[in-house]
């Protein structure tokens, strides 16, 4: 959450030249609701199971994408082993500092942190960093820069 993933995403897709979904849109679409509202009437498992469906739709329905997914999506019924099998997973490794920055001014359209104070938040960042850690360690290419430079980053990753 907060790493960048639609931003750059959407730069990524540009620039190959292939379509770019933002899985948490995808999701809004497909269940007519807001993420907000599918965590308050219905919950995080739900969510989650919608996530793994939209997410299979599109992994089925496209030979070629950018996929931005949500943070905790590697995390749950082993979608990074179906992500990493279905093609090139990248892991934005953001600092915490950054990551930080970016959320106190996202909070209110983040349902997970709409309601903490800046010390829960720091609190929250670690302890999803800490849990989701593993997941996003498998990821094919791990990105560690900030600012990432798109253009040296795809050269580097996809050569072209």
């Amino acid at each position: 959450m907060g790493s960048g993933k639609s931003y750059l995403g959407r730069l990524l897709g540009q620039k190959l030249g292939i379509p770019f979904f933002d899985l948490d849109e995808q999701v809004t679409t497909h269940a007519g609701k807001s993420i907000p509202e599918i965590f308050d009437t219905e919950g995080e498992e739900h969510f989650r199971l919608l996530e793994k469906e939209v997410l299979f739709m599109i992994t089925e329905s496209h030979d070629s994408f950018i996929l931005a997914t949500g943070g905790g999506t590697p995390c749950f019924f082993n979608n990074i082993d179906y992500m990493n099998r279905s093609g090139t997973t990248v892991w934005i490794h953001t600092p915490v500092s950054v990551l930080f920055e970016r959320l106190v001014k996202e909070r209110p359209g983040r349902p997970l942190i709409r309601n903490l104070t800046d010390d829960q938040l720091m609190a929250f960042i670690f302890r999803k960093y800490s849990d989701r850690k593993i997941y996003y360690e498998q990821a094919t290419v791990t990105i560690d820069e900030e600012p990432v430079d798109i253009d040296k980053r795809v050269e580097k990753t996809f050569h072209a």
